[in-house]
């Protein structure tokens, strides 16, 4: 039986590297624009507002990483020097490109995430993405990213748009700022939806899926948008960021229908306009930050021919507290989300999302320390209850004859990870998990026997330039 998983482990290792070189290439050759996976202590010739990734990176990068990455000797690979004679040539509008890939190994001991993880493991998570910025003036900033991501049955690896976003800075005075954005934007929620998608600028492998569901990704990651920003500084106490647009939401997705649908349906979801903000305050010293996050998300069902559903309505309204204090060493951090979902009653009498009202409620505590600028670890404690007047799923169960577990998760997770060098990092988590709330419903349908308790190991080798 060992020799048959190690024979599988090292097929899916050979698959794997084909399929990250393959990819790579592409991204390569398709070009983008922006410079969100850049190194957090390089010189950028960009508005701070602009600068998403450097300011949110403090949640998983101290500045002993920063200080040591600029003393450390970098050894240059085939795809770094290609991007390093890039950005050393003469270009227009101060032009920078940088990347990432990223490949792991899930094996879980029951259920399946990201692909077959419990029979022998799986090589099924994979990211890779290039960026690029282009400054067109002193006001106004192009930037956008092309990522493959292959993650189970509800992500293909087939390179998509993740963002782009033509930027113009309205008014900028030292800490005071003004601007607007436009394009496929990213969703300005919680601490790390901005650059949940980089490896590096993640506290783990998985993040809290209470909060940051996977199943749910494309949704939650980005739409398009039109966004107005501020930054302002209150007295010496620290500053104040804000941002707000009207949104237009990535709702046509396997997994997004199959998350707010129940199970394959035959029609589709139709995106409306919806709104989203959030707001920040942050101490001059980044000790302390705070976030408060709401989302008014709209959309339609449009049924097909023969459809046993109607042309109903969904819609989801979380909203987001966020804290987090930082130290030399420690960072503490804790989400809590709210989450309202409401379906119109015109999907059918005989469908039990007919008018459906449900709040959900989600939150985690997590604790990071950093043994040295290299080694860190990881510490969390991530719970989701999908209806919070049914927490334990009985009543669910009941009226369903559904699993009551598949209502509510409960994970501790312990993590490590490895700073090899600036550009290359290991990672390895386990999770004891309790419940399957948050599981991919293409990953693990009504067919598949599902368990309760069940653990997960990951291992996440990553790479940037």
């Amino acid at each position: 039986m060992k020799m048959l998983a190690y024979s599988k482990l090292s097929n899916y290792f050979i698959a794997s590297f084909k399929w990250i070189t393959r990819h790579s290439v592409l991204l390569f050759l398709i070009g983008c624009f922006s410079a969100q996976a850049q190194e957090p202590n390089q010189a950028q010739k960009e508005p701070k507002s602009i600068n998403t990734t450097t300011k949110w990176l403090q949640a998983s990068e101290t500045l002993a990483e920063v200080s040591e990455s600029g003393n450390v000797k970098k050894k240059s690979g085939i795809v770094d020097t290609a991007a390093k004679w890039l950005r050393s040539k003469e270009l227009p509008g101060d032009f920078q490109i940088h990347g990432f890939v990223g490949q792991s190994y899930i094996l879980t001991s029951d259920n399946d995430v990201f692909g077959n993880s419990d029979a022998g493991g799986s090589f099924g998570f994979t990211e890779a993405g290039m960026n690029a910025s282009a400054r067109l003036s002193p006001k106004l900033q192009l930037s956008s990213q092309m990522l493959s991501r292959r993650a189970g049955q509800g992500t293909t690896a087939t390179p998509r748009l993740d963002y782009a976003v033509l930027d113009y800075r309205v008014y900028s005075h030292e800490t005071n700022q003004f601007g607007i954005r436009v394009g496929r934007l990213k969703n300005p929620f919680g601490f790390y939806n901005d650059t949940r998608d980089v490896p590096f600028t993640r506290p783990s492998i998985m993040l809290p899926q209470s909060i940051y569901f996977d199943r749910t990704r494309n949704l939650g990651l980005s739409g398009d948008s039109v966004q107005v920003y501020g930054e302002a500084a209150v007295s010496n106490l620290g500053t104040v960021s804000t941002q707000f647009g009207v949104w237009w939401p990535i709702v046509h997705n396997r997994d997004t229908e199959v998350a707010v649908l129940g199970k394959p349906q035959p029609g589709h979801l139709t995106r409306e306009a919806s709104y989203i903000g959030r707001g920040v305050f942050e101490t001059n010293d980044k000790r302390i930050r705070l976030a408060v996050s709401g989302i008014w998300l709209n959309s339609d069902y449009n049924p097909a021919a023969n459809d046993p559903l109607g042309p109903g309505s969904f819609q989801f309204s979380p909203i987001y507290f966020s804290a987090q204090y930082n130290t030399e060493r420690w960072s503490l951090t804790s989400e809590y989300a709210l989450r309202h979902s409401k379906y119109g009653n015109n999907f059918g009498t005989s469908s039990p999302l007919n008018g459906l009202n449900v709040y959900g409620e989600s939150f985690y505590f997590q604790g990071e320390y950093r043994f040295t600028p290299k080694w860190e670890a990881i510490l969390r404690y991530d719970v989701l209850f999908t209806d919070r007047d049914d927490r334990h799923g009985k009543r669910y169960a009941a009226e369903t004859g559904g699993p009551a577990y598949s209502r509510f998760a409960k994970d501790i997770t312990v993590g490590l990870r490895w700073n090899i060098t600036p550009e290359f990092m290991l990672r390895a988590e386990y999770h004891r998990v309790d419940g399957t709330g948050w599981l991919s419903k293409l990953d693990n349908p009504v067919s598949k026997d599902t368990s309760q308790h069940w653990d997960l190991y990951a291992i996440q080798a990553s790479y940037r330039f």
